[in-house]
């Protein structure tokens, strides 16, 4: 979809950003793969299997707590139900549902709202970002808030059910109040009218696990003590804000699975990234895969000691293959994200990659690493997908650089080509650490071309001066520029380029991949240590809790403590002088993918600028410019592909054939969410939550939307 050049003119002036995001490709790309491992002695640019690793469900025994072999656990279907995160569990984000078509969306009308009554107090002001995705069960949708009080809803109504505040404190907001989703598990050994023979498990911003009765909300009181697991458990210091859970626990051969958010920036000495697996019946732990000790922490560490600190962490959402016994944990990187030439080895081999455990033993089964010895920021942030790739168990792991690999889920071997970027820069700071060598997708990436000085732009001719004279300021030599001090660096893509949390979604039927993306530059530099001492840079530990949390974009002055410098972060490298990006739109995009060939079906921007304008001002134009985005989308049989994302508040209906925008809706708040679909009574629902989110500027909102056809 293009845009007539006046018009382009006129709107893209108009068209101010609220964040970075960004995707290019650069680098010298060897079309041989010689130097691309695979299979069981892949390098980490591919699958590592460890080793005398086998499946889980080849396995003689794999044992819990009580020494009893895990069976897997029925795997619940998704249709009139949404039962997963990502709708089905290999989290395709896919509905069988048809009733709502490319024919009749147009008719679709709102059936029911409901307000959570989670907004932020005065302490907590811009510091909300819920990005909730509920689940469907029967006749009720499971949904937590921005704090984590927990919610059931009918479904077919929004009549409340029950609620259950945790009471998380404002000084426990990380970076944004957020709480993407929970998870639900069935006791195969409980009565079904039981209490808490099916309970709904959640994280909480104060690093709890919570289980309660998925039909009442009441505790259950045999999951640790009174329903609540305390994650602070070996993880060190109490510093409210530094460890969080933010995405649904993974729940695979009845184990809870969860990582944490460690927030960024802050310290080397940070809060470990260690990921447990807990009984779902008992909350007891089952296992510990603490990456730099693993047999040493694997039942936790010994008394008076705490899990290895700093350690890259899994903050996003891991997906399962109940049938190997796996979970696929998408990895971050380590505590100090732009400096690495104090990490360990063990940090340097699993740092952002794509990890398999054997969900009942917590030992690895391979890895797939997306970047070496990372600088970045460039964690992965997607929850991958399952599927059958030309008939073998495979999973798509998308990332922030844009890249798309399919992997065999078994042993980690990728199914499609992976390139090396050769020849790549490695700067004056740490030129030994910086890798001289990338792996990349040579299947699908999202990435667009390199930067150059003419992609300068600006709302006026004097803003356009200044941002060109700021490119030439700054050091880029396109992909993976190594970070700078002397001048600032130009990253492209930034850290939420291509793919983020709200992750792909797979149509089945069609063989196509439905993939959002974002697509602007991040304008940073390194902060020698003694200028971020004179400008007060400490870190969360050190302050007062949770003073700062949220007021920034991530990087924008963190202190980086233990490593020679800080860091500055110009995320969506915007204008001083309008506050608007400093590149031409479009700033983000929807796409789809064949998956068979891996070939583009259909590109278009995502995102009007009828919220957007310089200086904060909305110009109120419709055109579809492309914004920014975060949340991702669901795809159903009826040939619509369900979106809210951009930074303009609307909800879409996409023909998934076409790319065309058929029928949207404003909202009262920004979408950063993943929407759901399900069914009650034959009819069909569609569900967004309309929250809002402080770093994409999208306003505050409690409210979830349900639409549906008239009756």
């Amino acid at each position: 979809m293009k845009i007539s050049a006046p018009l382009t003119t006129f709107v893209l002036l108009m068209s101010s950003v609220p964040l970075a995001f960004a995707q290019q490709e650069q680098a010298q790309i060897s079309p041989s793969q010689e130097d691309v491992p695979s299979g069981p002695d892949a390098a980490s640019s591919g699958g590592q299997p460890a080793d005398g690793q086998e499946p889980a469900s080849e396995r003689a025994e794999s044992t819990s707590s009580n020494d009893a072999p895990r069976p897997p656990a029925p795997v619940r279907e998704v249709g009139a139900d949404w039962p997963y995160y990502g709708g089905d569990a290999d989290a395709t984000r896919y509905s069988p549902l048809d009733q709502i078509t490319t024919a009749n969306v147009t008719a679709l009308e709102r059936a029911f709202e409901y307000r959570t009554g989670d907004m932020p107090s005065p302490s907590a002001e811009g510091k909300y970002a819920p990005e909730t995705t509920p689940l469907k069960l029967g006749d009720d949708l499971l949904m937590c808030s921005a704090k984590n009080i927990l919610i059931s809803i009918d479904a077919a109504t929004g009549e409340e059910n029950w609620r259950f505040d945790p009471g998380v404190p404002d000084e426990a907001i990380p970076y944004s109040a957020s709480c993407r989703g929970v998870s639900v598990y069935t006791d195969p050994g409980a009565a079904e009218d039981e209490v808490c023979a099916t309970r709904v498990i959640e994280g909480t911003l104060d690093a709890k696990l919570i289980a309660l009765d998925a039909a009442t909300g009441t505790p259950c009181e045999g999951f640790g003590e009174n329903g609540t697991v305390d994650l602070w458990q070996d993880i060190g210091e109490r510093v409210p804000g530094w460890y969080a859970i933010t995405a649904p626990p993974a729940v695979v051969r009845g184990v809870i699975v969860s990582g944490a958010q460690v927030k960024d920036g802050q310290a080397e000495d940070a809060p470990s990234g260690v990921v447990r697996g807990f009984d779902a019946i008992t909350g007891e732990l089952e296992w510990a895969w603490d990456l730099a000790a693993v047999e040493a922490n694997r039942n936790g560490p010994a008394e008076g000691e705490v899990y290895t600190r700093g350690t890259p962490n899994m903050w996003t959402t891991a997906v399962i293959d109940e049938e190997l016994g796996y979970v696929y944990l998408p990895m971050g990187n380590s505590s100090v994200d732009y400096y690495g030439s104090n990490r360990s080895e063990a940090e340097n081999e699993f740092a952002t990659s794509l990890v398999a455990l054997d969900a009942t033993t917590g030992d690895e089964v391979w890895h797939f690493q997306t970047v070496r010895h990372d600088v970045w920021d460039y964690d992965l942030g997607s929850q991958p997908t399952l599927i059958d790739y030309q008939g073998t168990p495979a999973i798509i792991l998308p990332s922030k650089q844009g890249d798309i690999y399919i992997l065999d889920r078994r042993t980690g071997e990728p199914m499609t080509p992976v390139e090396q970027l050769t020849d790549l820069p490695r700067g004056q700071i740490e030129p030994d650490f910086i890798s001289p060598t990338q792996p990349a997708s040579a299947w699908h990436t999202l990435r667009k071309e390199p930067l150059e000085p003419k992609d300068a732009w600006g709302f006026t001719p004097i803003d356009q001066l200044w941002c060109r004279i700021q490119f030439h300021r700054a050091n880029y030599d396109g992909f993976f520029t190594p970070p700078s001090s002397e001048r600032p660096w130009i990253q492209y893509p930034g850290y939420n380029g291509g793919s983020d949390w709200g992750s792909v979604a797979v149509d089945p039927v069609n063989g196509l991949l439905i993939a959002n993306y974002n697509d602007v530059p991040n304008y940073n530099r390194l902060v020698p240590r003694a200028e971020a001492d004179e400008r007060g840079l400490v870190p969360i530990h050190q302050q007062r809790s949770g003073a700062e949390a949220g007021e920034n974009a991530e990087g924008a002055g963190d202190p980086q403590t233990g490593s020679p410098y800080a860091i500055d972060v110009n995320a969506g490298w915007r204008s001083a002088l309008t506050d608007m990006p400093c590149v031409r739109p479009p700033y983000g995009g929807i796409r789809a993918v064949d998956l068979e060939t891996g070939e583009t079906v259909w590109d278009r921007p995502l995102g009007t600028a009828r919220r957007n304008g310089p200086f904060g001002i909305p110009s109120y134009l419709p055109f579809n410019i492309g914004t920014p985005n975060n949340g991702g989308s669901v795809v159903t049989a009826g040939g619509i592909v369900f979106i809210a994302a951009a930074t303009d508040n609307l909800f879409r209906a996409i023909d998934i054939e076409t790319g065309e925008t058929i029928w949207q809706d404003v909202l009262p708040a920004g979408g950063q969410a993943n929407p759901i679909t399900y069914e009650v009574g034959g009819r069909q629902y569609v569900m967004i939550a309309a929250t809002g989110h402080h770093f994409m500027e999208t306003g505050v909102g409690d409210w979830m939307i349900a639409y549906a056809l008239p009756e």
